[in-house]
């Protein structure tokens, strides 16, 4: 079983940027897919970035494309969000999952905790 931790949500002012980590508990994301997900209030969980640990490819959901980055760090086994360009509406809690597909990012196996991104007008 893999254990998600992340790190690195907080409130920013709209325009502004914030970096999210993920990493895994005792163990390595080699071999892994290593997705984010949001959560707004009163919405459904909705997949934003995967990278693949073994290849580097990565996918990016439309309302993102050009404001975010995904990233993998092999020498710190850690994953990395970039958020650039922050909306209001990227307001929602950020989770880090993990499997060993790239399929559908909703369904990944493991689940981090989340951290809280909050965007101000």
């Amino acid at each position: 079983e893999v254990q998600l931790v992340e790190s690195g949500g907080g409130l920013v002012q709209a325009g502004g940027s914030l970096r999210l980590s993920c990493a895994p508990s005792g163990s390595t994301f080699a071999g892994y897919v290593i997705g984010w997900l949001c959560q707004a209030p009163g919405k459904e969980r909705e997949g934003v970035s995967c990278i693949s640990a073994n290849d580097g490819s990565t996918y990016y959901a439309d309302s993102v494309k050009g404001r975010f980055t995904i990233s993998y760090d092999n020498t710190k086994n850690t994953v990395y969000l970039r958020m650039n360009s922050l909306e209001p509406e990227d307001t929602a809690v950020y989770y880090c999952a993990a499997d060993q597909a790239m399929g559908v990012i909703e369904l990944y196996d493991y689940w981090g905790q989340g951290t809280q991104v909050t965007v101000s007008s």
